[in-house]
C-alpha cells in the first residue's frame, strides 16, 4: 500500500482478498506472554499481516483481535464495533490506558481464542487511550461501554492475559476444561 492508502479503513477493506491469519486457542504459550512493543522497523511487517488479521477477525466474527491471538508476540491490536455495512475499524499500536473510571461495568465477554465460551468481568466503564496510529500519528481517545471493554479485553492479550483470568479460579477452569473438550472434537 502506498502511504496515502495507510488508513483504517484500506486495511479493513484488504481483508475482502486476504486470506485470514490462525487464531491460536489455549495452551497456545503466545497467549501467556507478555507482548514485546512494536519498534518503527517492524511496522513493513505489521501492515503486511493486518489484512489476514481484519480478515480473520471478521470471519470469526468477532469486534477485536491483538496480534498474539494470531502468534505475533508485539503490542498491536485491531478493533471494529461496525456493522458489515458501516465497518468503523481501529488499529491501535503500542496502546496504553492513561486513564480509567470508578464506575465498573459488567459485560458479558467471548473471546476469538476461546471459542464459544462466555462470562461476565466487570471492567471500568471507560477509559482514556494513548496509542500509535498505523500512519504514525500519536492519538488520545476517551472510550466507554462496549468500546471501551473491548479495548480493555484486547490490551489484557497484550500482557498474556486471557479474560477468563479475572474470573474465579473455579469458573476459569469449568471453562478452560469446557473449551479443551470442545477443541478435541473438532
Amino acid at each position: 500500500m502506498t502511504d496515502a492508502l495507510l488508513t483504517n479503513a484500506a486495511f479493513a477493506a484488504a481483508a475482502a482478498q486476504a486470506t485470514p491469519l490462525e487464531i491460536l486457542t489455549p495452551p497456545h504459550p503466545v497467549l501467556r506472554q507478555k507482548a514485546r512493543p512494536v519498534r518503527p522497523e517492524d511496522m513493513q511487517d505489521i501492515r503486511a499481516v493486518l489484512p489476514g488479521m481484519f480478515a480473520a477477525m471478521y470471519a470469526a466474527p468477532g469486534i477485536g483481535l491483538a496480534a498474539p491471538q494470531v502468534g505475533i508476540s508485539q503490542r498491536f491490536l485491531l478493533v471494529d464495533l461496525g456493522e458489515k455495512d458501516a465497518r468503523d475499524p481501529l488499529i491501535m499500536i503500542n496502546p496504553e490506558i492513561i486513564r480509567e473510571t470508578d464506575a465498573m461495568n459488567i459485560h458479558e465477554e467471548g473471546c476469538l481464542s476461546l471459542p464459544n465460551q462466555y462470562a461476565e468481568v466487570a471492567r471500568p466503564e471507560g477509559v482514556r487511550v494513548r496509542w500509535t496510529g498505523i500512519d504514525g500519528a500519536t492519538i488520545e481517545r476517551d472510550t466507554s461501554g462496549l468500546l471501551a471493554t473491548c479495548i480493555q479485553h484486547e490490551m489484557d492479550h497484550l500482557e498474556g492475559i486471557l479474560f477468563v483470568d479475572h474470573l474465579s479460579t473455579l469458573r476459569r477452569n469449568m471453562i478452560l476444561r469446557r473449551l479443551a473438550k470442545e477443541l478435541k472434537r473438532a
